[in-house]
């Protein structure tokens, strides 16, 4: 969840109230975000401007800066209406060349005519930039944005791909012209590593780079990196010429809309955006961005009073929706609300987001407490898996060894090539947008937890016998959502010898534990329940002939099923985690005992 900075008492002032910290706590608990610190105390010995640190939702955009904080907060206590925005007619516009489809497709820009920057508000255009950056737009992997002096270049714009060495220009808060391919050697050097250089990534590698040039080929910016010099803004700037470039169309307009959202009350016709005509030639389309047309979208009023056990009437309804930016109507159906959605409100894509907003508006210490369980007696029980985790949990405790709790995600190379095995594709949920690349996967075995447990522990006395039971996830194209957890349970024994025979030993103990006989002879001629080893020379992740699977008949009659594998692991596996030891390893699949 975020949390924003703002200065208390320019809220105060925009809020009209000066609060005490309990009324605001309240105020900020009853809108549905949370007061997270007041700075007061140490900002007075600092001889500093108080703050107040405020916690939002993360999906709720039009929060990120004081001016749609203070903007929601009147609206949800009726001290003013909605802005209503408004779209002038373009007198620029912006050309998308089919370059640009091998990096960034897509593009959009606007202007905000006649803006008065004061010094608060100057910071707060940036800051919600720098916040929408590494928000929504994901540390402008898929948007990135910047915005310009209009005064200082001219329309139209290109917005076009090129190779490295043929954009030169002198970059923000630069005084040498170097091309594109310098540039970005100077933001991989140390000093900029946590600066900009975390950006070069994105770009690094590609042939050509993305740039937007004006009328005159003067270069204004190096998206997702830098803008030019030469259209630096500042608080004297009268005229911004913002423009945003993205891999994905829909997140672009929603960062373009909530810039202008946010700023355009500043302008000298407040809540005016004059629209830049982008055309795509290649697409054969032109439009007019930023699109400040509201959404639409109908919701039942009886599934309204009956979700929140009340019986409001639409005005009722309506008036609750509107402290919350949300304008409703009656529709043509008169048991149906017609919802207007504003460009600030991205965040509502379902009629269950409206029902939300409807319950704050009317406020959650309001709802009806009803009492319906108070006839019925109920008696917690555990899942039959959870049961059978702690089965596992006791026996491998009580044999000494210790549990482990490590991540769910790891890295694709960690759960395939780190283990010595090919991704078919057909098993691993992947992230689509993953923090890291530490996440990028959700596992398929326990194993590479365990693994960079020993490996961070590798300096503790050996052997080291660890165990883990938990979920892993698999993917199944045949289920609606595609993918099923399964609980499974591992062990490993690490040390200067492989130790498999106290791995084995372990096993023969969870065996026992759920009354299952080994069967010799691959249970051959065997009846009833049990359990046997095979040697399976098709497991990578194991040494040559040190590898098995574990099968298990559940009772008489039944065909025998693979359960899991055990064996000593690979030295190439070890190497990979850096564990200087050999080791054995266990991974069974728990639920075939429920």
């Amino acid at each position: 969840m975020p949390t924003i900075s703002v200065n208390k008492q320019k809220l105060y002032e925009l809020l009209g109230k000066n609060y005490t910290n309990d009324e605001f706590d309240e105020l900020c608990f009853e809108f549905g975000i949370e007061l997270d610190e007041d700075t007061t105390e140490e900002a007075l010995k600092n001889n500093e401007e108080p703050e107040l640190k405020i916690e939002i939702g993360a999906n709720r955009y039009d929060l990120l800066c004081i001016e749609g904080i203070a903007q929601s907060l009147n609206e949800y206590l009726g001290r003013c209406e909605a802005p209503k925005y408004k779209l002038n007619k373009p007198t620029t516009k912006l050309y998308i060349e089919p370059s640009t489809e091998q990096i960034r497709p897509y593009a959009g820009a606007a202007i905000l005519r006649g803006i008065k920057f004061t010094k608060h508000s100057y910071e707060s255009f940036i800051s919600l930039q720098d916040k929408l950056h590494s928000n929504l737009c994901r540390n402008r992997t898929l948007v990135a944005m910047g915005t310009h002096d209009f005064d200082s270049i001219q329309g139209p714009f290109r917005y076009k791909a090129l190779p490295p060495k043929d954009i030169k220009f002198i970059a923000l808060n630069q005084t040498k012209e170097l091309n594109a391919a310098e540039l970005i050697e100077v933001y991989k050097t140390p000093e900029q590593k946590n600066n900009l250089g975390r950006f070069v990534h994105i770009i690094e590698d590609s042939p050509v780079y993305p740039v937007i040039f004006d009328a005159n080929n003067v270069v204004c910016s190096l998206p997702p990196l830098i803008n030019s010099e030469h259209s630096k803004i500042s608080l004297e700037t009268r005229n911004v010429f913002i423009e945003v470039t993205a891999t994905d169309r829909t997140k672009a307009e929603i960062v373009l809309n909530q810039l202008v959202a946010m700023f355009s009350r500043y302008c000298d016709e407040a809540f005016a955006v004059e629209a830049v005509e982008v055309i795509s030639e290649h697409n054969k389309e032109s439009r007019l961005t930023p699109n400040l047309e509201p959404r639409k979208m109908n919701i039942s009023l009886e599934s309204i009073n009956s979700c929140l056990g009340l019986s409001l009437s639409a005005e009722e309804i309506c008036a609750c929706l509107k402290k919350m930016s949300l304008h409703g109507a009656l529709s043509p159906n008169d048991d149906e609300l017609e919802v207007t959605i504003p460009i600030t409100r991205p965040d509502i894509l379902h009629a269950c987001d409206i029902l939300e907003d409807v319950a704050i508006g009317y406020g959650y210490n309001n709802l009806p407490k009803h009492n319906m369980l108070s006839n019925a007696n109920f008696v917690p029980r555990p899942l039959p898996i959870n049961k059978v985790s702690d089965i596992f949990r006791l026996a491998s405790s009580q044999a000494s060894w210790l549990e482990v709790l490590p991540l769910t995600l790891c890295s694709h190379d960690e759960n395939f090539k780190f283990l010595r095995v090919v991704d078919d594709g057909t098993r691993a949920v992947k992230l689509a947008n993953p923090k890291t690349a530490e996440y990028q996967v959700v596992r398929t075995t326990l194993l590479p937890g365990i693994l960079k447990t020993i490996k961070e522990n590798r300096k503790q006395p050996l052997p080291m016998k660890v165990f883990e039971s938990g979920d892993i996830v698999l993917k199944d194209d045949t289920l609606e959502r595609k993918a099923f957890n399964q609980r499974h349970w591992a062990a490993i024994y690490a040390g200067k010898n492989s130790g498999f025979e106290v791995i084995q030993g372990l096993l023969g103990k969870i065996m026992q534990t759920f009354r299952t006989e080994w069967l010799p002879d691959f249970g051959n001629g065997a009846n009833g329940r049990g359990y046997w080893i095979e040697l399976d020379e098709s497991l990578p992740t194991y040494f040559p002939g040190r590898g098995a699977r574990i099968m298990f008949r559940p009772r008489q009659g039944v065909e025998p099923m693979n359960i899991g594998n055990l064996g000593v692991l690979h030295p190439e596996v070890m190497n990979n985690f850096d564990i200087p030891y050999s080791a054995s390893y266990v991974e069974l699949n728990s639920e075939v005992f429920l």
